[in-house]
């Protein structure tokens, strides 16, 4: 409200007075000294790209390194979180469509920092049972249903087919080309939540030579009883950048570019 105004509302209890306060120029009034949240968000993404470069995906990430990224992705995750529509909504969903390209992996927790109270915490984690949550410590790696594969320095995507409800992650290896997919659906529990069902594991050689493996999640599903092989919450999402925490306590960062992270 104008301080000419104020001045004119408190004395209109007095009609004798009909002095008003002249309106001050624009320059008299207060800087905000708090900056617009997408300037804030570009700084902190351009802070944890910076961070994250240089780790092999996490790989060779220093406990320090691992701390400081866990407090940036907070900050961000904290002041940006994603719409509880996300997964219902297909104006939102179609904003996780397509390729993504993975950056880092690392534990949620490093230390202290990631445990505060309110920082990100696992809500239902095992999915009434159905989903494995022994918490997963390793850097640079990512496991889908129990296979797990070193990406450390490797081209590393994850692609969502929002229309189709599928979810896949390919991982370029020295002999070849590894690829894990199934069909995702929202959790009942936790809104920005998908669960995954991996059902295929196909494996390409570079030779041109294709291999079908999907037999393993079938074994995997008679030992264990389900065919769900774990969940990805999406805790950040823009236009070049997704952030996401899985059932097993890992964080990821990835990025439209594939180039966005020094390797």
């Amino acid at each position: 409200m104008k301080l000419g105004v104020i001045y004119a509302l408190a004395l209109g209890a007095h009609p004798t007075v009909a002095f008003e306060f002249p309106k001050l120029p624009t320059f008299f009034k207060p800087q905000s000294t708090t900056a617009p949240v997408g300037s804030f968000i570009d700084d902190k993404k351009q802070e944890l790209l910076e961070a994250v470069s240089y780790t092999g995906n996490g790989k060779t990430a220093s406990t320090e390194t691992q701390a400081r990224v866990v407090s940036i992705v907070r900050e961000i995750e904290k002041v940006a979180p994603v719409p509880d529509t996300l997964l219902t909504d297909p104006v939102e969903a179609k904003r996780l469509d397509g390729t993504w390209f993975l950056q880092y992996t690392s534990p949620s927790e490093v230390g202290d920092v990631g445990n505060a109270d309110d920082d990100w915490k696992a809500v239902a984690a095992s999915e009434d049972g159905a989903v494995e949550i022994r918490q997963f410590t390793a850097k640079g790696t990512v496991s889908a249903a129990g296979v797990t594969v070193d990406t450390s320095n490797r081209s590393t995507k994850q692609i969502f087919d929002v229309e189709k409800n599928i979810v896949s992650n390919e991982v370029n290896l020295d002999f070849g080309k590894v690829t894990v997919k199934g069909p995702f659906r929202r959790s009942e529990n936790v809104s920005n939540r998908a669960i995954v069902a991996f059902k295929d594991l196909e494996l390409e050689l570079n030779g041109g030579i294709k291999l079908s493996l999907g037999w393993v999640f079938s074994l995997i599903k008679s030992l264990k009883g389900t065919d769900v092989g774990g969940w990805l919450e999406t805790t950040y999402l823009g236009e070049d950048m997704r952030i996401g925490r899985g059932n097993k306590g890992t964080m990821f960062v990835l990025t439209r570019d594939p180039d966005a992270v020094k390797p």
